[in-house]
């Protein structure tokens, strides 16, 4: 189903319309409304800023970040492949995969990228999925059914790292991928969001604006232009359209020194409350509409886009004490007193891909993962 000026509704009262444009560049151009969509919670920077501990020294990756005195090669973004060791069980400290700033991603690299995500949304589902239609809605609506379990909890920032390989397992595996792995570095973007090569047709389509009456637009160019979600809004299972509305006061946000102020506390669960309240919740805001969602977001493919940055946010934060990839703290439930979080907690994608515990993914150099960032 592909949204067009002649569509009436979606769901409820969500209106769709559309802009006059003129006539020769015969583009239509569908909104919809933003209420269903909801958005996440967030904590100001000023509050982070507030509550920021001092730090010796900024925190990066890199080579020099392998947990050994050796340096370990930066390959070339289009020579990295799939991690072999990794899928054999074994890491080699000093020869991880390496996951590259979009900037630094060869143009060869980001259209295999997203031919890969578009193969996914190509293929059938796996089956017993709830509402997906596709493999990569599988994805999607693990997502969704796990939301109440993998949020505003201690367990955010590992699961998410688990389902980013959930989300590149499945691209190697069943459509080929055979690349470096991305990451986009938001802080550089931070209120321009929308001017990032990145929302270009030629790769994952525009970032429009929210509109002056509060809707978003439908996305009907780039790759995943045309999308129909099966999966949400919220935990229903509505048809409605990829839809973007970005608000560039939220991207602004998204700043390097928010993540710094996050990232200086020295308590786990502290640094965790304030990277989800914070640049992540920032960004999922920023970009709107679907992205808002917390339920349905990954329904929007730059959500991997942008769980990758919050994935790096967290090992830089690692990288300041080993002991960090060895320890964990928080609350594994909404009890109270609440259960306390361990690394034997089990990380689930309710069988896309095999469980594992929160121990095996909080050292990013360890078998199961074995890949840093390049910076």
């Amino acid at each position: 189903m592909r949204f067009t000026l002649a569509s009436q509704a979606i769901v409820g009262a969500v209106a769709v319309s559309a802009l006059t444009v003129p006539r020769f560049i015969e583009k239509r151009i569908t909104h919809i409304d933003l209420e269903q969509f909801g958005s996440f919670p967030t904590i100001s920077p000023e509050q982070a800023h507030d509550e920021a501990e001092p730090v010796n020294s900024p925190l990066s990756d890199g080579p020099e970040f392998t947990g050994s005195n050796a340096n370990s090669k930066l390959p070339a973004a289009g020579e990295e492949k799939a991690t072999e060791a990794a899928a054999a069980g074994t890491c080699d400290r000093n020869n991880p995969g390496v996951r590259f700033e979009w900037r630094n991603y060869s143009e060869t690299d980001r259209k295999a990228f997203v031919n890969g995500i578009k193969c996914l949304m190509d293929k059938p589902s796996g089956g017993g999925f709830q509402g997906a239609q596709s493999r990569y809605e599988d994805l999607v609506s693990v997502h969704q059914q796990l939301t109440p379990n993998i949020h505003q909890r201690a367990v955010f920032l590992p699961w998410h790292r688990y389902y980013v390989w959930v989300f590149e397992s499945l691209m190697r595996e069943e459509c080929g991928f055979d690349r470096a792995f991305p990451w986009w570095d938001e802080t550089i973007d931070s209120g321009k969001f929308a001017q990032s090569d990145l929302f270009t047709d030629a790769y994952f389509g525009p970032l429009p604006g929210k509109t002056s009456d509060g809707q978003g637009t439908c996305i009907d160019s780039g790759t995943f232009g045309g999308l129909t979600l099966h999966v949400g809004p919220g935990s229903g299972f509505t048809d409605h359209c990829l839809a973007r509305a970005v608000d560039e006061s939220l991207t602004g946000t998204v700043s390097a020194s928010f993540v710094s102020d996050c990232n200086s506390r020295t308590s786990y669960d502290d640094m965790r409350g304030c990277q989800e309240l914070g640049p992540h919740a920032y960004g999922h805001n920023g970009v709107g509409a679907v992205m808002a969602e917390v339920q349905a977001s990954p329904g929007d493919p730059i959500f991997f886009m942008h769980h990758l940055f919050v994935d790096h946010s967290f090992r830089i934060w690692q990288n300041g004490d080993a002991s960090r990839t060895t320890t964990i703290n928080g609350c594994a439930d909404a009890s109270n007193p609440c259960t306390p979080i361990t690394m034997d907690y089990v990380l689930t994608s309710n069988g896309l891909r095999p469980d594992t515990t929160i121990g095996a993914v909080m050292d990013t150099l360890g078998d199961f993962l074995c890949y840093r960032y390049d910076y």
